[in-house]
């Protein structure tokens, strides 16, 4: 992906566009499942795994990506859409599949507003669906 794009990216959450960050949200932006830190690993085998799982910390603390647990015991990551503010309104459902340990973000399935008791706060919400992906299931 053209540098200029991913570096704008970047500056549009405040992150500084080193080479390491631009080649993990390349990657990010170039797959269409969550990705973990085992999985930047292998794609990025020069790569140091500090370095990665630091450059995933700062994405998602900027809120360029989100965290998913999805069950399968390694978190993954997927990148947010512009104007997302990770909070738990703007959560979206997951589909894990359980024969290629696949995780993809369902952006289209918004889960409904909760209402919390008094005094209550959340702080994150996620919603896993688990079965087969159409891939598998060909």
């Amino acid at each position: 992906m053209q540098t200029e794009v991913l570096t704008k990216r970047l500056k549009s959450r405040a992150i500084n566009p080193t080479a390491m960050r631009l080649l993990i949200l390349d990657k990010l932006m170039n797959t269409d499942v969550a990705l973990s830190l085992a999985d930047l690993e292998i794609e990025m085998d020069k790569a140091d795994r500090v370095t990665i799982y630091r450059t995933l910390k700062t994405f998602e603390e900027s809120k360029l990506i989100h965290s998913i647990e999805d069950g399968s015991g390694s978190i993954k990551y997927a990148l947010c859409e512009s104007n997302c503010k990770c909070t738990p309104e703007f959560t979206h459902a997951h589909f894990h599949c359980t024969n290629c340990n696949q995780t993809f973000c369902l952006r289209n399935i918004h889960l409904p507003e909760i209402h919390l008791p008094k005094n209550f706060i959340a702080e994150q919400s996620s919603f896993i669906l688990k079965g087969i992906c159409d891939q598998c299931k060909s």
